[in-house]
């Protein structure tokens, strides 16, 4: 390795210390660097930075300012960090750690976050272990680290913190080390960009439904106070050796038509919104039907379907009709989503189901949550075997029949389907190959993640036909139905549950009382959307106006840092806003802003004045449009008019 000479024995031993205690594998990891270092003699050395600090040359390439690092990398978690966006995730990355400059400031910056460190070389972490003192950083925070390899350790680290719809990991890079490995750190980003496809929901997604999802919320926000949660369910088979039935939505489910009644006295028995019908036209009365989406469309699957012996379970954004169907009780799963979080978690929680995109994998992690051992699933196929595309007399199959004409036929729908899901073929869990497509392979690697998370937990398929998932067991439905009846065991359990939950859910000091902190939560959240609003919009305008005065040469030195002090007083309040994360949902995505603002003729300067005037825009009318449609709502349930 190269001359360190900025290098401090003391430094060494406490860093090491905390790691070998905190992170043993890490130390173990760091113990077995060769000394055949990747670096040849000179190629990696420490020196100091005119402000005294240690900085990292790296083959001739400064990995950090040679003035002041420290004062950088503050300056690139300012830039990276939105307001309104960035610190809603929990979980932070950070590609090339150098001599951790950056991490230590982001940490700073986001106080209880996850940090996962992506580092290629582990003679580079060595580095910043001996030149500086990390001990704060090493003992304050939670960390992962991945170094060398292929970087295939990212995708580990990222399945132990699962993340919420629409809420990204924040990413901020160390542009010397990933250019001076670009290929590697790709990789690293392409699986990256393959997490978020597979945990949450896709970005264009949002982008057209987030307003249809804010508006579901402040239409059934009062149940939040009105609905108890599933939280008095969580662990209720642990210890019984009760098995659930899941039923999904795929062609296979119609191959368990005979023996449903049967299943349904062995297994508590579990259905997606999509397939209650077809459990209720074939005399079985689920004991859960599980809805999530908040589409229109998801909720055609439950029009004219009562469920009276039935328990729903639903996310806060459902389409708000889904919340008045006829069901037995209705029970909340904690919302997916900022505004229902923000309300329930001050309210009264729900209990956390995982969100993998699809009501199937909410399904089945209610199964999870309930603590059964055995899940016995049909009609899990995420594929299209012999070219179906749901089982028979599904919702979706009944439009298309009704809507078919001699030149638009049922058929023609059915290929679009197939067709418009870039289709290919993959290992089809009995053999051979089946076809599916990129949206139904995402939550296959979702489900093959979880199954891998929660080992001890066996999950079945009563079929074969569909596609292979690692995790997944095929087990003949005669496995199934030589399992003892456990109906009335499976009853009283879920009775007495249910009387727990209602006695304390419904007392009259805890009706009041969430009633009370309900009232106080929405004047809370009225209040603080209302100050980003007005914040963001005086700090538009503070940005436009140095704009203006910049291109016609007027914006003098001393102007400038009173500006700069503005925008950053103004990004700090916004940060430790309590409603952040609400306003930022429907914040836009600025990468076209980006690219628009780098082809302009503007000195840096200016181009952050333009981005800054763009960026609290469009903060200020999502704060707006929150505000809007909540003060709406919360006026027409007091008989209150409101101008528009």
């Amino acid at each position: 390795m190269g001359s360190q000479t900025q290098a401090h024995p003391d430094f060494f031993t406490g860093n090491m210390g905390i790691i070998t205690r905190q992170y043993p594998l890490l130390a173990e990891e760091l113990g077995k660097v060769s000394t055949e270092s990747a670096f040849n003699e000179g190629e990696l050395l420490v020196e100091a930075a005119a402000s005294g600090a240690p900085t990292l040359v790296c083959r001739g390439i400064s990995v950090h300012s040679k003035r002041d690092p420290e004062r950088e990398a503050e300056r690139l978690v300012e830039s990276t960090v939105n307001p309104a966006q960035g610190t809603a995730s929990t979980l932070a990355l950070v590609l090339g750690f150098g001599l951790g400059y950056t991490a230590s400031a982001l940490a700073l910056a986001l106080p209880g976050r996850t940090f996962i460190i992506v580092e290629k070389h582990p003679e580079i972490l060595l580095a910043a272990l001996r030149a500086r003192d990390l001990r704060s950083f090493l003992s304050q925070n939670q960390l992962v680290f991945v170094l060398g390899g292929s970087g295939e350790g990212v995708t580990g680290a990222l399945s132990l913190f699962p993340t919420s719809p629409g809420i990204y990991p924040l990413v901020i890079q160390n542009r010397a080390l990933i250019n001076m490995d670009a290929e590697w750190y790709g990789a690293v980003e392409d699986r990256i960009k393959l997490w978020n496809s597979r945990s949450n929901v896709n970005r264009a997604t949002q982008n057209r439904f987030a307003k249809r999802w804010v508006r579901n919320l402040s239409q059934n926000l009062s149940a939040v106070k009105d609905i108890p949660g599933i939280a008095g369910l969580s662990g209720l088979l642990r210890g019984t050796g009760i098995p659930v039935f899941l039923a999904a939505a795929g062609p296979s489910l119609d191959a368990c038509i005979p023996m449903l009644s049967e299943i349904a006295k062995r297994c508590l028995t579990v259905t997606v919104d999509t397939s209650l019908r077809f459990l209720l036209d074939h005399g079985v009365n689920p004991d859960f039907a599980l809805s999530v989406d908040p589409q229109y469309w998801n909720f055609r699957h439950l029009d004219r379907v009562p469920a009276p012996s039935t328990c729903l379970v639903a996310e806060s954004a459902v389409y708000p009709p889904v919340l008045r169907h006829c069901f037995q009780r209705k029970l909340l799963c904690g919302s997916l989503f900022p505004l229902g979080r923000f309300v329930e978690n001050k309210v009264d929680p729900k209990g956390d189901l995982a969100a993998g995109g699809s009501v199937a994998t909410s399904a089945w992690d209610f199964a999870r949550f309930l603590g059964a051992d055995e899940i016995w699933i049909a009609g899990l196929d995420l594929s299209f075997p012999d070219l179906k595309t749901h089982f028979k007399g599904a919702a979706f199959e009944e439009q298309a029949h009704t809507k078919s004409q001699r030149q638009n036929p049922a058929e023609t729908g059915n290929f679009r389907a197939l067709r418009d899901g870039h289709p290919f073929y993959a290992k089809c869990r009995g053999g051979g190959t089946v076809l599916t497509d990129k949206r139904l392979s995402l939550y296959a690697a979702w489900f093959e993640n979880t199954f891998a998370r929660f080992p001890q937990i066996k999950t079945y398929s009563l079929d074969s036909a569909g596609l292979a998932i690692s995790g997944l067991e095929c087990a003949d439905v005669d496995q199934l139905l030589q399992l003892p009846d456990r109906r009335n065991e499976i009853d009283s359990l879920l009775n007495e549950a249910y009387a727990t939950i209602e006695s304390s859910f419904y007392s009259d000091d805890e009706v009041k009382r969430r009633l009370e902190v309900y009232e106080h939560t929405l004047g809370e959240l009225l209040t603080g959307l209302q100050r980003i609003k007005t914040l963001a919009e005086e700090t538009a305008g503070i940005a436009e106006t140095a704009l203006k005065r910049g291109k016609q040469g007027n914006l003098k030195p001393q102007e400038e840092e009173r500006v700069l002090k503005q925008l950053d007083d103004a990004g700090k309040v916004i940060a430790e806003s309590a409603v952040k994360e609400i306003a930022g949902f429907l914040f836009p995505e600025t990468g076209e802003w980006e690219k628009e603002i780098a082809a302009l003729k503007l000195s840096p300067l200016l181009k952050h004045m333009e981005f800054s005037s763009r960026f609290y825009r469009a903060l200020a009318s999502a704060a707006h449009y929150n505000a809007v449609v909540l003060g709406r709502q919360q006026a027409n349930a007091h008989g209150k008019d409101l101008p528009r």
